[in-house]
């Protein structure tokens, strides 16, 4: 499509200038008349999150986010690229991306009065008008405003000349959207910066004069108990922000399969039933007294869970030559074995940490038990076992290995009956099945079980 070259041609086409806010809001409305999803990729905040900052991007606010870590803030950043026009005119060369209709600084304003309806014209896609930053302590005042740029003051420039200016990102990010993570750890003095940018919507440039009109919507995430921790944001910074919005961990367990499923990059066929026993695995951690619930239980928690089963998958089918790579219950030990790390516990547990998680992961298996294997008679396998009958298994075992060893039912549709319970349809989704309601029946001490070696015995 052939788009305006020229402010001339511009306002020939009819285009008509709208702020930022005015962008926002009348697409965020746009959306909301025709049933369009404008948060894709969001699971959980449907009745909560997402109202609230509707609300505040309608009115206009400036939003800081607070939530523990791994809940999703910087996603729900993110997708407010999509809420902007796909294609904005800006005047072509400028740093700060005027609109032609309206050049703010000096070099600008000048070439406008010199080119008239000349003046050229670029187009900017939405994706480079989010910008996001990082805040840490080594963050300075020139980052996010700008400072004297002294190659331009040795061009031959005096140090009065407004040009001689190296914008920062804020100013740089003029008709779009800045973001700043974690902003606690940005250092009081460099909030304070932030100051003139969230209120008069100007900047000020060491002793420069120079008020532009920065049409800029101001995003933050902070983590709560940085204000303790690390640092805080200062009182009149928090006052300029129209909109405080808590985040929160999925409360549906379909929610947090739903974030496990998208976020995930699995290399192996992970069963729906290895997801949610990850899935109520870490909400037991959320829920754990053992566990600091100030510092969370990240979904990166369950994400790395499900990609570590997986990789174990792809391990055992690699090595014992497996023509499929799924992956089953024996994997999840794997799993437990690398991510105690991304948990914190509470002081009184030193020692403990592996017995804890150990609990909580069979607490989890359990209660995936009772909700797909409710109803079905598990008295022949059991009384098979107890005739003496062992069921081996292990991270190395093949799936096809293990089915071939387990006790012969005679003519029971017992097998089949858990398979079809968990829909398994090749074999190593059934020795999945089977793994899990010989696990449940360990659980509910129906059975005994050994590890060691890298094998576990059922008998």
């Amino acid at each position: 499509m052939t788009r305006p070259a020229t402010v001339g041609e511009l306002r020939a086409s009819g285009h008509v200038q709208k702020t930022l806010r005015e962008e926002l809001r009348d697409n965020l409305l746009a959306k909301l008349r025709s049933g369009e999803d404008a948060w894709p990729g969001l699971h959980g905040f449907d009745d909560t999150v997402i109202p609230q900052l509707e609300r505040a991007l309608i009115a206009g606010h400036d939003v800081v986010l607070l939530g523990e870590r791994g809940q999703g803030k910087t996603r729900l950043l993110r997708t407010l690229v999509g809420l902007l026009d796909e294609w904005t005119p800006v005047i072509a060369g400028s740093e700060l991306g005027e609109h032609p209709y309206e050049p703010i600084i000096p070099e600008s304003r000048r070439r406008a009065a010199e080119l008239g309806d000349e003046l050229p014209v670029d187009w900017r896609h939405r994706e480079e008008r989010y910008a996001e930053k990082l805040a840490t302590p080594d963050t300075s005042v020139g980052d996010l405003i700008g400072d004297v740029d002294p190659m331009k003051v040795a061009e031959g420039r005096s140090l009065g000349d407004p040009e001689t200016i190296h914008f920062g990102l804020v100013p740089r990010s003029h008709r779009g959207i800045v973001t700043i993570n974690e902003l606690p750890d940005l250092a009081e003095r460099i909030q304070v910066a932030l100051l003139n940018v969230m209120e008069e919507r100007d900047i000020q440039i060491r002793g420069y004069i120079l008020r532009l009109p920065l049409d800029v919507l101001v995003m933050a995430s902070a983590n709560p108990e940085d204000y303790t921790n690390r640092g805080r944001i200062i009182t009149p910074l928090k006052d300029r922000f129209g909109a405080e919005i808590r985040t929160h961990y999925p409360v549906e367990l379909e929610d947090e399969m739903a974030v496990i499923g998208q976020e995930a990059t699995l290399l192996a066929d992970v069963p729906d039933f290895i997801v949610e026993i990850l899935a109520r695995f870490t909400r037991n951690l959320r829920e754990s007294s053992s566990v600091d619930q100030r510092s969370g239980v990240s979904a990166r928690f369950s994400i790395a869970g499900a990609e570590t089963v997986a990789a174990a998958a792809l391990h055992r089918a690699t090595s014992q030559g497996e023509d499929e790579a799924v992956a089953r219950l024996v994997d999840l030990e794997a799993a437990v074995e690398v991510l105690g790390g991304k948990v914190e516990f509470e002081t009184g547990e030193e020692g403990r940490e592996e017995e804890i998680l150990t609990h909580l992961l069979r607490t989890a298996t359990a209660e995936t038990v009772r909700q797909h294997f409710r109803g079905i008679d598990f008295t022949l396998l059991v009384d098979a076992i107890e005739a003496g009958s062992m069921v081996t298994t292990g991270e190395q075992v093949t799936a096809r290995d293990f089915l071939t060893g387990l006790p012969v039912l005679g003519e029971s549709e017992l097998y089949d009956d858990v398979c079809d319970r968990l829909g398994a349809t090749n074999d190593g989704q059934r020795a999945g099945a089977i793994e899990l309601a010989l696990e449940g029946l360990y659980l509910a001490r129906k059975i005994s079980k050994e590890s060691g070696g890298g094998e576990t015995v059922y008998g």
